[in-house]
This record gives C-alpha cells, sequence and structure tokens, in this order.
C-alpha cells in the first residue's frame, strides 16, 4: 500500500462459503502473528458468514482453534484496519479484525451486512410462526427479510453504533487504506508488563 508492506487476511467466498473452519483459522492467526511479530500493518478484508458448522468441526475443536484468531487480533499491537465487504454474521464477525478484537479503523461498503445471522435464516426462526399464518409465505417471507436487512444488517446501523467508522464506496478503498496505515504509522500501544500472555493452545 503506497508502497510499503502490509498483510492481507481475507475471506475465500468460493470456498465454503467464506466460512471458517479450523484449518483457515488456525492459517489466519499464524499470519496474524507473523505481522505483528515484524510489525506488518493488517489489512482484513471481510466476506464470512460464521464458522463452519458440522460433527466434524465441533469434534476437532472449531471453537479452541477459532479462539486463537481471536486472540492473535486482540494481542496484535500493529496498526489493524478492516473493510467489510459483503456478509459479516456471527461469531466470526468477532474474530475477523472487528472493533471489539482491538481493530483502529473499521470500513464497510454499502454491501455489507453485519448481523448475529443472516436474514433467511433469522426470519426463519424469529417469524417462524407469521410466515406460516400468512396468506402467501413466500411473499410475506420476502418482505420480512427485506425489513431485517434494513433494520439489523444495514451497515449504516453498525456505523451508528461505532463499530464502523464509515462505509464507503468500492472506488474509494484503497485511497482510504493508504491514508487509514498512514494515520497509524506512529501507532504505539502500551501493554501491562508479563512474563507471557496464555494463548490458547
Amino acid at each position: 500500500m503506497n508502497g510499503k508492506s502490509v498483510g492481507i487476511v481475507a475471506n475465500q467466498p468460493a470456498y465454503y462459503s467464506g466460512a471458517l473452519d479450523i484449518n483457515s483459522s488456525m492459517k489466519a492467526a499464524r499470519f496474524v502473528r507473523f505481522c505483528d511479530a515484524f510489525n506488518i500493518p493488517i489489512v482484513t478484508f471481510v466476506d464470512v458468514p460464521g464458522f463452519l458448522p458440522g460433527i466434524e468441526q465441533e469434534h476437532g475443536g472449531i471453537i479452541k482453534h477459532g479462539s486463537k484468531l481471536l486472540y492473535a487480533y486482540c494481542e496484535a499491537t500493529v496498526p489493524k484496519v478492516t473493510v467489510i465487504l459483503r456478509k459479516d454474521y456471527g461469531g466470526a464477525y468477532d474474530v475477523m479484525g472487528s472493533k471489539h478484537s482491538g481493530a483502529d479503523i473499521n470500513y464497510a461498503w454499502p454491501t455489507a451486512e453485519i448481523a448475529v445471522m443472516g436474514p433467511h435464516g433469522a426470519i426463519n426462526i424469529i417469524f417462524r410462526k407469521e410466515i406460516a399464518e400468512a396468506k402467501d409465505p413466500k411473499q410475506k417471507h420476502s418482505e420480512l427479510v427485506t425489513e431485517y436487512r434494513q433494520k439489523f444488517a444495514s451497515p449504516y446501523i453498525a456505523a451508528q453504533k461505532g463499530y464502523i467508522d464509515e462505509v464507503i464506496e468500492p472506488a474509494e478503498t484503497r485511497p482510504k487504506l493508504i491514508s487509514a496505515l498512514e494515520s497509524l504509522a506512529t501507532k504505539r500501544e502500551i501493554r501491562p508488563s508479563r512474563k507471557h500472555s496464555n494463548v490458547p493452545l
């Protein structure tokens, strides 16, 4: 970015729809810690529907391995800038460079959806009875999904709550990232002195 090295963490929507599994969580955690060790700023591009569900993931310890990624972001003291492109749901929202995990500047595209879960899944749970009793269940479902997106999943709602610093147009992404990284170039974090931290192994 502007001639300076950065580490980029991003989801791949073409693979498991961008969901985090055990391997991707460990890979990203290791990379974040590598960047932090060598003072390389971290840029995160987010398009994540959540953690990958399934018995294999549960038995393999997805919670423990997912927490490694969360821990890596929380412990990193380098500049951290995040851009939410599309989906950003549930626990995966927290571990992918959110404000809650210590990111310095968070941007979102207008297409971003930030929520506990996706609108279709949420509507099927919350309004199951209303949809079943509607004259036209498909139409009712569609209306409720649109309403959910506007009321709960909009990046503007997240910005109002302080989770997003600015909603930006996609064409502005690179200049905004460069500006953010330049403003964070002298970032210093004072941490309590201790023997070492307790990473979830």
